[in-house]
């Protein structure tokens, strides 16, 4: 047998539904849609995690990665750290991160951090900060403080995804 629906019905479950999302979160974030955003990669103590860029205090770098220039995350003290390695580099190098969701020091604003190998150091893929901070101590390579703050969310541990879809 068909029923008809009457405006009255859709009007009803159109409310119930719009209760119990608010009921679920408590804010009303407005209506979801599927966009497709770059995840990238970098290590984390030996692993790979994907992770978002979605702004970050450097006008170059915004404009480079087509993300938004925010200034203001400039102001940011005690993020965690976040390393990119200029210059030479060993095959398969990504960024390097500080620490990522679960530890206590997790934060998705980064520090960003420039690693440079020193002449006549042959590099090796380097993978999590600890291996950073050991190698400058020994005077292989240095790792310099950019002042630039990246808002950058670690969207999943142990990732090989490069792009994923999120509702936004």
């Amino acid at each position: 047998m068909r029923k008809k629906l009457t405006a009255g019905t859709v009007a009803l479950a159109a409310a119930v539904f719009a209760v119990s999302a608010f009921a679920t979160s408590g804010l009303m974030l407005g209506p979801a849609s599927h966009k497709a955003f770059s995840v990238y990669q970098g290590y984390y103590d030996g692993h790979k995690d994907g992770y978002l860029i979605t702004d970050v205090s450097s006008k170059s770098q915004a404009s480079a990665w087509h993300v938004n220039f925010a200034p203001v995350l400039a102001q940011t003290k005690g993020a965690p750290a976040q390393y990119f390695v200029t210059g030479r580099a060993a095959a398969g190098q990504l960024a390097v991160f500080g620490s990522e969701p679960g530890d206590s020091s997790y934060n998705p604003l980064w520090e960003e951090f420039f690693v440079t190998w020193k002449a006549g150091v042959t590099p090796v893929l380097l993978t999590s900060d600890n291996q950073i901070n050991a190698l400058a101590k020994t005077g292989k390579l240095t790792s310099q403080d950019a002042h630039i703050v990246l808002n950058a969310p670690i969207t999943s541990v142990g990732s090989k995804a490069t792009v994923m879809s999120y509702r936004g």
